[in-house]
């Protein structure tokens, strides 16, 4: 299976300084494009432990005594880890969003390019998926899955639309859903509408969000001191979220600050945000919209 390249693969690897005897954590394994490059700094004492909630990605385990993949949802990181017998580890690795293999094979219905079922699940096996959202959501649920992660100005009225539509019958496919929308779709802006259309299902199905914020809650929990993070986010409700989180140690508002204007977090970023040069994005379009934090733990 071509899972095309990991997105800025050299940068988000050394930004977890990687330690021969270290442990470390692959948290979006993929094609195990960031996997093999960790490995190949590990000495013959290290270990990586990789997630990946997706049973296609397990055609790409690695055969190495070093490397254990886990197939699961990495909102459950503490759980399994501590299975392993893995109190603490050195850093975390994520690249968030969907992989170029997922969006490639039509079937899973995550591109605006294929006719296909409405599906979008990371994880197969799970009962909530896009045509579950798009003919069972009501329409408050709709408008509040639209607006909050598609960034819609006009997802009321979207939702209305929808939830009259499906009266006459159910939306399966995504060309469906497509002519359901299509008084949205403006010839020249047709492409980032669908996408913000399917960013925020997809997002609504997988509970990215949710997901998000229970990962960046337990890494202060499991890394070691001077433990690193090295986080790739895809769109900005992702970033804001790491962002705030190694700023702050909250996902809104302010942290309590003692008498002298001073509060405590648990992480500390490294060096400013990198996205990748013009170069990687001419050879893979993908990291266009990439960008990367480094954090470690104080």
């Amino acid at each position: 299976m071509d899972y095309h390249n990991a997105v800025l693969l050299k940068e988000t690897v050394d930004g977890l300084a990687v330690k021969p005897d270290g442990v470390y954590v692959d948290v979006t394994f993929g094609g195990g494009g960031h996997s093999r490059e960790i490995l190949s700094q590990l000495g013959p004492n290290g270990k990586l432990y990789a997630f990946d909630q997706d049973k296609d990605a397990l055609v790409n385990a690695i055969d190495d005594d070093r490397f254990v993949l886990i197939n699961e949802n990495f909102r459950f990181i503490k759980r399994f880890l501590r299975f392993y017998g893995v109190e603490e580890v050195d850093g975390v690795l994520a690249d968030f969003g969907v992989s170029s293999h997922q969006f490639d094979v039509a079937e899973r219905g995550f591109s605006t390019r294929f006719e296909a079922d409405l599906d979008m699940r990371m994880n197969q096996d799970s009962s909530l998926s896009a045509f579950e959202v798009v003919n069972n959501y009501d329409e408050e649920q709709l408008r509040a899955v639209l607006f909050q992660y598609g960034e819609l100005r006009q997802a009321p009225a979207m939702a209305r639309v929808i939830v009259a539509a499906r009266k006459q019958s159910e939306i399966k496919t995504s060309e469906q859903l497509k002519m359901v929308l299509k008084p949205f779709l403006n010839h020249q802006k047709e492409n980032k509408v669908l996408a913000q259309i399917y960013q925020a299902i997809r997002i609504e199905v997988n509970q990215e969000i949710e997901v998000l914020k229970e990962l960046l809650l337990q890494t202060p929990e499991i890394l070691k001191k001077d433990g690193r993070l090295s986080f790739i986010s895809y769109h900005s409700l992702e970033d804001r979220l790491v962002k705030r989180f190694i700023r702050n140690g909250l996902f809104e508002g302010e942290p309590e600050r003692d008498v002298f204007g001073n509060f405590e977090v648990p992480l500390k970023k490294v060096g400013k945000l990198i996205v990748p040069s013009k170069e990687e994005i001419k050879i893979n379009n993908r990291a266009r919209s990439a960008k990367l934090r480094i954090a470690k733990k104080i």
